[in-house]
């Protein structure tokens, strides 16, 4: 278990779709701050490129059998159960993330691909609906692919960003071109090794690294449909880009997502589990826990729990089990931290836990933070901080944490922690987020691949996983077969037939069904 060797980056550079000759970039290690390897920096004749072999790809890919389709996808499961300690390697290598945090990350991909190996062949197969009128016509509904699908994926899930979306995008048929993150391209190019490993055509899948005001752009263009996964401010801009082109646009977006613990509610489970609900992955995690809304009576005492907790969280730049934190991305993650924690501070908050970078550790680490006191005029109260900050306000009762948890215009995710399981669930029926975990914070329903994941509000388009995550890949066709009678009524004369068919249509109320 240590950082990928150089002989990986050079069997994985070998595999994006990115022109002889082209400027390249460093890909650093996170935990020390060195150059690992260099990226060759994509252009948009490189997308356009990588657009016209795909293209011929997924013309011949939609005539392989769903069955066929499922079979690369089960082996390629295997393969990355197989390799998943060098897979989590290099998400290490590249993001600085715990090793927990990375193998999460590993066997989601694993998870994704035999749902969606084993559900597809029932989810896109023709299916009978009623006709317009019994006997007289028959209608099915199809589904074709869309063609090619653009996947711009980030950085701080790199690889089931980046492949857990393409499974459901192959299996109903299309090509992918990918943008990965320019500070973890290598991710996306490990997972992609696999897949033709597994039997996916070389030209059905291109990984395009490159800026994202390049290549996005490029893909943006000409791809057929789009997924992306990133900023609201991005995706908002993406929506105005794919809407002027009139293709499907699907987005997770930003989050500031809110835990209510109500009275009653079991404290130290509710703290194990914040823990790893606001600092998993460092906080770098769109679905984490940046707001606690604790009832007044036991406020006292949850604060007093979760900030002796976290304050005790073990963290390290290893690539060994057993640390709970790792490390920020990037400078300008620890900066936009900081930013926020030093803010509030000026203006009034009291830190209970962490509150500061730590560079004795490593070049991007940053304590995980727990604020009290926080109020409406700091920037963390409002804005998604994406990083290891959460706070916690006292609330007089659920109701106002329901009505506080929704003051927001993102809608993401949330969790809720009650007396019983019941009035949990009542809970979270009142709030407004996508997904919502009772006694949990946010694996449950991310790991539901059969059940739909996105965001309301601003926090997103669409949805991954469940039936539309495969769906919204597709054309859906009406075809409808008219028998024994033409509807314009031919073989009667006109007059009866103007008769006959509001009689007709009356009568289908007795019809059983209709």
């Amino acid at each position: 278990m240590s950082a990928p060797t150089a002989d990986t980056f050079t069997r994985l550079v070998a595999l994006a779709s990115v022109a002889p000759g082209r400027d390249t970039k460093p890909v650093i290690e996170v935990f020390t701050g060195r150059e690992m390897a260099t990226i060759p920096v994509g252009t948009r004749d490189d997308v356009l490129a990588a657009n016209d072999k795909v293209r011929a790809a997924q013309k011949r890919w939609a005539t392989t059998s769903i069955a066929d389709r499922a079979k690369i996808l089960h082996r390629y499961r295997d393969l990355v159960l197989k390799h998943r300690a060098s897979l989590i390697d290099l998400a290490q290598a590249e993001t600085g993330k715990s090793r927990s945090a990375a193998q999460e990350e590993v066997l989601d991909i694993a998870m994704t691909a035999r749902h969606y190996a084993r559900v597809s062949g029932e989810l896109l197969k023709s299916k009978r609906v009623k006709g317009m009128l019994p006997v007289l016509t028959k209608t099915q509904v199809n589904y074709q692919p869309k063609g090619i699908v653009g996947i711009i994926s980030p950085w701080n899930y790199p690889m089931t960003l980046a492949v857990s979306d393409a499974i459901p995008a192959l299996m109903a048929g299309n090509g992918i071109v990918l943008k990965p993150d320019s500070q973890t391209p290598y991710c996306a190019l490990a997972c992609v090794e696999l897949l033709y490993q597994a039997g996916l055509p070389r030209d059905l899948f291109a990984v395009v690294p490159g800026p994202g005001s390049v290549v996005g752009t490029a893909i943006v263009d000409t791809s057929d449909y789009l997924m992306f996964t990133g900023s609201t401010a991005t995706g908002q801009l993406l929506a105005e880009q794919t809407g002027r082109r009139l293709i499907g646009f699907s987005a997770e977006l930003g989050g500031k997502n809110a835990m209510i613990v109500a009275a009653g509610a079991k404290i130290p489970e509710v703290v194990d589990a914040a823990v790893r609900a606001c600092f998993s992955n460092s906080g770098q995690l769109c679905i984490s826990i940046e707001r606690i809304y604790v009832e007044k009576s036991i406020a006292d005492k949850f604060t007093a729990a979760f900030g002796e907790r976290v304050r005790r969280m073990t963290l390290a730049a290893t690539y060994e089990f057993g640390v709970e934190m790792g490390s920020l991305i990037s400078e300008d993650q620890v900066k936009a931290i900081s930013n926020h924690v030093d803010d509030a501070k000026v203006k009034g908050a009291t830190v209970v836990a962490g509150g500061k970078a730590r560079p004795d550790i490593g070049p991007l680490f940053y304590e995980p933070t727990v604020l009290t006191g926080v109020t409406d005029d700091m920037e963390c109260w409002g804005a998604e901080t994406f990083g290891p900050l959460v706070s916690i306000y006292p609330v007089a009762d659920v109701d106002e944490a329901v009505e506080r948890a929704n003051a927001t215009e993102y809608g993401l995710n949330a969790s809720v922690w009650a007396k019983t399981k019941a009035q949990g669930e009542a809970i979270a029926a009142r709030l407004h987020a996508g997904t919502v975990n009772v006694d949990e914070g946010y694996a449950p329903t991310w790991g539901s691949t059969g059940a739909p994941m996105g965001g309301m509000g601003v926090s997103g388009v669409g949805r991954r996983h469940g039936p539309d995550g495969v769906l919204k890949y597709t054309e859906s066709q009406t075809v409808s077969t008219t028998r024994l009678i033409n509807l314009g009524g031919r073989r009667l004369p006109p007059k009866l037939w103007a008769k006959t068919l509001p009689i007709f249509i009356r009568a289908l109320k007795y019809v059983p069904g209709r």
